[in-house]
């Protein structure tokens, strides 16, 4: 199937600091462009990969899982790795579980994480009929374009399909049990009011990694899909400060904000 109009993969080759991002559950790389754009615009090199089954139709979902949404990011870092001195790790919902389950595997490879309103649960009693449900069932109603500004939209599925979602659920478990391994440095920004990923996953996060340098931002205007939010800005802007704060090298380059 050919791949929707705004969701390709994105790719910008820069300077020796490279940043990872990982998109969501069910969405694509648009929910990401922006702030891709910025970090580029600023001398990063920068890799927005498309996970498997996602950005064409559920239908090609159906037929994946974590599995393959893991390795398509794990080959992306590898990547970066190969020509970048620094890499850091991000991502939006599912996609801060991926770059949480990178960093733990990964180790000293990874300077940094970013994560936006990241996943940790599939929450509801859903989540404990999933197992025979998606036997009986295809999908269930979508999680796309949870936003507060007007006129923002996700590029997303409308319907989300019950085997991926079950996937999905045993990946969070996956994660769950591999945050103590996660040292790194963390920024971790979550919306306060978000309908699709609970506070609670957060605070989750925060109380099971390892790491010692850890900064929570709230995110007060912004829902869900925050990198689309009234509070995208501040998103990018703090995410590029973190960056800079452990990789020096990013502002002799003249890349930092402002160079």
């Amino acid at each position: 199937m050919p791949v929707l109009p705004g969701a390709e993969p994105y790719r910008h080759e820069g300077g020796e600091v490279g940043v990872l991002l990982c998109h969501g559950f069910t969405g694509s790389p648009q929910s990401l462009r922006p702030w891709a754009e910025y970090l580029a615009e600023r001398g990063l090199t920068v890799s927005l990969p498309l996970l498997p089954g996602h950005g064409t139709r559920w239908e090609d979902m159906q037929l994946t899982g974590w599995h393959d949404w893991y390795a398509e990011v794990d080959r992306a870092l590898r990547a970066l790795r190969d020509r970048c001195t620094h890499v850091f790790v991000a991502g939006l919902s599912m996609g801060g579980a991926l770059a949480l389950r990178l960093a733990a595997l990964h180790g000293d490879a990874v300077s940094g994480i970013v994560v936006v309103n990241p996943a940790n649960k599939v929450h509801g009693l859903s989540a404990y009929a999933l197992p025979v449900a998606r036997h009986l069932v295809r999908t269930t109603k979508g999680i796309a374009s949870d936003i507060a500004k007007e006129g923002s939209t996700e590029l997303g599925y409308d319907r989300v399909p019950l085997h991926a979602a079950h996937s999905v659920r045993n990946f969070f478990r996956v994660v769950d049990g591999e945050l103590p391994q996660v040292t790194q440095p963390l920024l971790l920004l979550h919306s306060p009011q978000d309908h699709v990923v609970p506070p609670a996953d957060s605070a989750r996060i925060l109380s099971r990694v390892s790491s010692t340098d850890v900064r929570e931002i709230l995110l007060e205007q912004s829902y869900h899909v925050a990198t689309l939010d009234h509070d995208a800005d501040r998103i990018f802007e703090e995410s590029l400060a973190f960056i800079g704060r452990l990789a020096p090298s990013l502002g002799k380059e003249g890349t930092a904000a402002g160079g």
